[in-house]
């Protein structure tokens, strides 16, 4: 019989056996809109946030790629490659959805999956080594199960004995590509490969190998424990050595949020008004209060965090004296910690026009089963309360009516976001997703999302000092890097 520890454990002593699965959704958010849209099939098409000329594209289909489009361009810089290029605002709740059924799909197969963000999981076969004689069978069962279910999907896969090399095999053949790497053909899928090819390695790390003289993954694979925790300084080398050599360092269980964060970049139009701030700081309490309500939890411990144009910011932690859920409470900790910073420097407000971006974090979780209260305290009779009216919400499908609510005097100030970090929220559990409001969509009535069709002329170049603009809710932890 399995025990709860079988699940993920990490390993010292290499496990040669290629019994860990990759899955890497290729082209993510852009394929989900071409899945959604057929008319967008086969045609480069770039996701945005927001439309607007100044806008950044966050994901690119096949063929825009093709022309040389990537992530993080500029749209006015995307124009001038790729002319014909299409666009399409972010449909987050369709991103979701698509995740949780291919989620479905591999738990089919194997019941020890982890998703590690939106687009990607891995799995681990080995308590199934006598059950799959070939998991390059099982691989391409996968793809044929997703592209059943939704036809324009590919994805690429990767199997190995470790998360690491898996996650390395779905890179090498980057479109509907099925790689395995075994002990016998590691050095040859590495020989082909440059440092930078290695999830976790970027520039600064590329330096530090060079000048110890290791220049390819293949020098340092071969390289000695104590060679790359001098490069690395310390464990995190010994990290890289295991990773190399076939020991698992990667397959964590985090199945619980150890943070929990909710953060919106500002456009220019949207900081020159006090009051959207301030309601955009009401909207992302409330976004971590709807995500503790349904993950059970309660946190101690809240930062925030201001960031300006001149890249200078403003940031302020918090210890509460009890754990709290409640997102007045969140942000009457904040409020009072901003009127004292203004009062002791003599500030009119914190919340100015240069204000780029807002960010709050809740961590130092405890859960809601073990909360104690103090007899003379009425905030039982209030978390009781709260927990109520997200039940009520779920029957009457209002996700957003408290979130609307904050944004009386600034409508639509609080634009749904894809939210990486977040796939924790929408583990399913007895047939249930934990937090289903992340599968509704979020449309305002009578605002259709935009798609915008060819344009003949790229628009101008954007002058130096205009703004881009982009929306994000990034990860709260990356082990290994995204391509989206």
């Amino acid at each position: 019989m399995k025990h709860s520890s079988d699940y993920f454990r990490n390993s010292t002593t290499a496990k040669l056996e290629p019994l860990v699965m990759y899955v890497d959704m290729n082209c993510y958010f852009a394929s989900c809109e071409q899945q959604r849209h057929p008319e967008l099939r086969g045609k480069p098409l770039g996701v945005l946030t927001y439309d607007g000329p100044n806008a950044a594209v966050i994901a690119a289909s096949v063929e825009a790629k093709a022309m040389g489009v990537k992530t993080g361009m500029r749209l006015g810089d995307c124009r001038v490659l790729c002319p014909d290029m299409l666009t399409i605002t972010t449909h987050p709740a369709w991103y979701r959805t698509i995740h949780v059924d291919v989620m479905n799909i591999l738990r089919s197969y194997c019941d020890d999956v982890i998703p590690r963000s939106i687009d990607e999981a891995v799995c681990n076969f080995h308590s199934y080594a006598l059950v799959y004689k070939d998991l390059t069978e099982v691989a391409q069962q996968i793809k044929a199960d997703i592209a059943a279910k939704y036809d324009y999907l590919k994805c690429s896969i990767g199997i190995a004995p470790n998360t690491f090399l898996a996650k390395v095999g779905t890179g090498l053949q980057k479109r509907n590509g099925l790689v395995i790497i075994t002990p016998e053909n590691i050095d040859e899928h590495l020989a082909k490969m440059k440092l930078q090819d290695l999830p976790g390695i970027a520039n600064a790390n590329e330096q530090r190998l060079r000048k110890s003289g290791i220049n390819t993954p293949l020098e340092m694979r071969h390289s000695s424990a104590a060679v790359l925790r001098k490069v690395f300084g310390g464990v995190v080398g010994e990290y890289w050595h295991r990773r190399l050599n076939f020991g698992e360092v990667d397959m964590y269980n985090r199945a619980e949020n150890r943070t929990m964060s909710a953060t919106r970049t500002m456009s220019r139009r949207q900081s020159q008004d006090r009051q959207q701030l301030e309601s955009m700081l009401i909207s992302l309490c409330t976004r971590l209060e709807q995500r503790m309500v349904k993950g059970g939890l309660f946190c101690k411990d809240v930062s925030f965090a201001i960031r300006y144009r001149d890249n200078t910011k403003w940031e302020t932690s918090v210890k509460m004296p009890e754990p709290v859920q409640d997102a007045n409470e969140l942000r009457g900790y904040i409020k009072e910690r901003i009127a004292h910073f203004e009062r002791s420097h003599n500030l009119s407000t914190l919340f100015n026009p240069n204000t780029t971006n807002l960010t709050v974090v809740v961590q130092s979780f405890v859960k809601d089963t073990v909360m104690q209260y103090s007899l003379f305290d009425n905030r039982l009779k209030k978390d009781a309360l709260r927990k109520v009216v997200y039940q009520i919400k779920d029957i009457y499908d209002q996700k957003n009516i408290v979130r609307r609510g904050s944004e009386m005097f600034s409508p639509h100030v609080m634009k749904d976001a894809i939210g990486f970090g977040s796939v924790k929220d929408m583990i399913v559990k007895d047939g249930q997703v934990k937090n289903k409001h992340l599968l509704e969509e979020d449309e305002s009535p009578g605002e259709p999302r935009k798609i915008v069709f060819r344009r003949k002329e790229p628009p101008p170049a954007p002058k130096e000092e205009d703004e881009v603009y982009t929306e994000y809710a990034g990860p709260e932890y990356s082990d290994v890097i995204s391509d989206e």
